[in-house]
């Protein structure tokens, strides 16, 4: 798991994020382990609470479950359930920045449009 820790963002949501990451490039498959908060905190050198919170945001969004005394599983569905809120954040975001800034800039629709489309970034 990659993660390089910024100080844009709490911890224990880059946490949640490079977790997501991993599914999202099946670097850990549905149904798999995820690596232990212990390992997880050695690993980054962070103290295993943080690890903890950013792992129960994952269990809240029904994108892990627990395996009592085994450990921390990837659901079924977890990664069309990440898309999705991805997908919606990702709207909310830079979708809405995108339309204000082209609306300050007196951009219209198709000229967006053919912008996005031509982009070669």
């Amino acid at each position: 798991m990659k993660l390089i820790l910024n100080d844009n963002e709490p911890i224990f949501i880059q946490i949640a994020k490079a977790i997501e990451d991993e599914i999202l490039s099946q670097g850990i498959k549905e149904e798999e382990q995820i690596p232990s908060t212990t390992e997880l905190s050695k690993l980054y050198k962070i103290n295993p609470a943080t690890v903890l919170k950013g792992i129960n945001i994952l269990v809240d969004n029904n994108i892990l479950y627990k395996k009592r005394g085994i450990g921390m599983f990837v659901n079924k569905g977890a990664k069309e359930t990440i898309i999705i809120s991805r997908k919606e954040n990702f709207k909310k975001i830079y979708i809405r920045e995108l339309i204000q800034e082209a609306k300050k800039l007196s951009i219209n629709k198709e000229d967006l449009i053919e912008m996005i489309t031509n982009y070669k970034g």
